[in-house]
């Protein structure tokens, strides 16, 4: 037996989750103001006709795509899937048909809703884009783990998520681009999609620096054998 120290697993920042909520905090804000205008209440954001008229996908996507920014968020917390296992893979479940909602109806509302005043073919081309890529990743990831391939589940499921806060990124990105670029259609679309890239590429980021951890721990726990 080979003597090595076996290495602490990974951990993610107790803080993390908190993190995530708050970077949906803005969007979440604003879709709950416009639920409260389609149930009949006063008009608190500035009105948007292209959803009045059929109001029933908005308000799905509004709804689920709360949901499934707050509960996603705590998957990320390995101390709560170390201590509840359980809790994650009923989370998890939820959290599949959550997703899905969000992403077709995001789709649903790209191709039947009027175009965003201000927005252009690109920014078209943007939603339609990667609102497939995160029903794509939930589904691959769903698959993923129905095999028992936990890694390739976890990295799926870690890019849906953060396509699915592109809302959030883009408070910041349209705020940015408006305020250097001034306000253009091609500002607004590359600022639209500057936050879903940005989200990715984080996902990739953590993606690729946790796969050594995992060779590594796979390395150690052979030596012992």
């Amino acid at each position: 037996m080979t003597d090595h120290a076996a290495p602490r697993p990974a951990r993610s920042p107790g803080w993390v989750p908190f993190a995530l909520v708050t970077l949906v905090l803005v969007p979440a804000i604003a879709g709950s103001l416009r639920l409260v205008e389609l149930a009949g209440g006063p008009p608190l954001i500035p009105a948007n006709p292209r959803i009045t008229v059929s109001p029933v996908p908005v308000a799905v996507h509004i709804v689920c795509a709360v949901l499934y920014a707050v509960l996603g968020a705590f998957q990320f917390s390995a101390g709560l899937r170390r201590r509840r296992p359980g809790r994650h893979r009923v989370a998890g479940r939820v959290l599949v048909v959550l997703g899905l909602a969000v992403a077709f109806s995001a789709l649903w509302m790209t191709q039947f809703y009027p175009r965003q005043p201000g927005t252009g073919e690109l920014a078209h081309v943007f939603r339609l884009a990667f609102g497939s890529g995160m029903a794509a990743s939930i589904i691959l990831g769903f698959t993923a783990i129905r095999h028992g391939d936990v890694a390739h589940h976890r990295a799926w499921m870690t890019r849906a998520y953060a396509l699915a806060l592109g809302a959030g990124t883009q408070v910041f990105t349209l705020g940015i681009g408006k305020a250097v670029f001034g306000t253009s259609e091609p500002t607004t679309d590359l600022s639209l999609g500057a936050g879903w890239a940005i989200n990715l590429a984080v996902a990739e980021y953590l993606i690729r620096r946790s796969a050594p951890r995992r060779a590594h721990a796979r390395a150690a726990f052979a030596s012992f054998q």
